[in-house]
């Protein structure tokens, strides 16, 4: 899917952190060894999230009519994969690369395990599992997401997880590890009564609603205990229910959205990727839940940098790079968020906060900076906390202003509450 916006835009902000970072770096140079040593670490926590990002790369695995395409669909709120409501439509194992809003996502989708004729695109493989093995030898999954319809959990399931077993050990042969593993209980929106809807439970009768989610919930706890009876099965990280239903006009434009539950499953993918694969996952699906616990992790990462730097033994000069990396953290924020700020439009934001900008900001940091050459070892802890502390208000912040929808106002109360 391409974006409006050029990919290089979008990252418009991470550059302007390579260039802090690079800064930081040089000024490594000037430090006693261990000093450097423990600034690198911490710069090397922040590169991971956000300089060395990368598409998370996910497997879906199921039986043909699970809902696997649907679920792409679901994950992107957009229509990126067809669907095959009455014959198979998935042919060849193969890996999209899907992009929304500068985020991106990695994802194989497959051939359905238990096949009753070949799909309507063509593959040279004669079977579905040796059409998803040649493309997981090819390239590692962070996670595997098995996914097989609510009223099939306790249907010839047998089957299905023999399969799953064979390409699990195929991964950790070609890779040396098996990657988490997500299952996922799909199409709840169908168990009975199939009038409740799951989507918009505020409408619906308190005791058919009650219903249809204890029948969900025996749907979750029956394939938890199939996959108790395999041993040689990697337990799943997550195991939860979901509706992924959308349909789409000829004029591409949303027909129906009943998605359930779609939100959790985007949680929990998240908290299984590696850290280099969590951006592009929070800014492509955008759930708010996912953007706040990646901005969370980056705002941690750069107080605690910046609780470092002013700790160091380089008074005034560091207030350039304190400085840099908040209105990085600014910015890189933004852009979780889906917007994209350079340099300048980060300090204007950062004013309109109230946050290390004018007269406050100078005063502040001299006197942090006398402290450090007055009174070296109280001033570190001082000069740190300060640099810490500020630094986590202005994430606060930025989260509520640019995630949650603040008004300046409201965000700049927020700032001074955390900070």
């Amino acid at each position: 899917m391409p974006d409006a916006e050029s990919h290089e835009t979008k990252d418009l902000p991470l550059k302007t952190l390579a260039g802090v970072v690079e800064r930081l770096e040089e000024l490594l140079d000037r430090l006693p060894l261990d000093i450097g040593k423990d600034l690198r670490a911490r710069i090397a926590a922040l590169r991971t999230l956000l300089l060395d990002k990368r598409p998370p790369a996910l497997v879906l695995l199921g039986r043909r009519g699970a809902g696997k395409s649907s679920l792409v669909n679901a994950l992107f709120s957009a229509k990126v994969a067809e669907l095959g409501h009455v014959t198979a439509q998935t042919g060849r194992a193969r890996w999209h690369d899907l992009s929304r809003d500068g985020g991106r996502m990695s994802i194989l989708d497959t051939r359905g395990f238990l096949e009753g004729a070949l799909p309507a695109e063509t593959d040279s493989a004669p079977t579905a599992l040796e059409s998803i093995a040649i493309e997981l030898r090819r390239r590692a999954p962070d996670v595997v997401v098995y996914v097989i319809k609510a009223t099939d959990v306790d249907s010839a399931i047998d089957a299905d997880l023999d399969q799953l077993e064979k390409l699990l050990e195929e991964i950790r042969r070609a890779h040396g590890n098996v990657p988490p593993l997500v299952a996922v209980v799909s199409h709840c929106d169908l168990l009975e009564p199939k009038s409740v809807r799951l989507h918009d439970p505020l409408h619906e009768i308190a005791p058919d609603l009650a219903a249809k989610m204890r029948l969900v919930e025996i749907a979750e706890q029956t394939l938890l205990r199939r996959f108790d009876e395999r041993r040689r099965l990697a337990p799943a990280v997550a195991m939860l229910g979901v509706s992924s239903y959308m349909s789409w006009r000829d004029d591409g434009s949303l027909r129906a959205d009943e998605r359930w539950n779609i939100d959790e499953l985007a949680l929990s993918l998240f908290r299984s990727v590696p850290d280099a694969g969590r951006a592009e996952l929070a800014r492509a699906t955008r759930v708010r839940a996912i953007q706040h616990e990646f901005a969370k992790s980056l705002t941690n990462a750069t107080a605690a940098l910046c609780a470092a730097i002013a700790a160091s033994p380089i008074p005034v000069a560091d207030i350039v790079p304190l400085t840099a990396l908040q209105v990085s953290l600014v910015t890189s924020i933004a852009w979780i968020a889906g917007r994209s700020l350079d340099r300048r439009a980060g300090l204007e934001v950062m004013a309109g906060l109230g946050a290390n900008v004018g007269a406050a900001f100078a005063l502040r940091e001299a006197v942090r900076s006398l402290a450090k050459l007055v009174a070296p070892a109280g001033g570190t802890v001082v000069s740190a906390s300060i640099a810490f502390s500020a630094t986590m208000g202005i994430g606060a912040a930025a989260r509520g202003y640019f995630i949650d929808g603040m008004s300046l106002r409201d965000a700049r109360r927020l700032f001074r509450r955390n900070r």
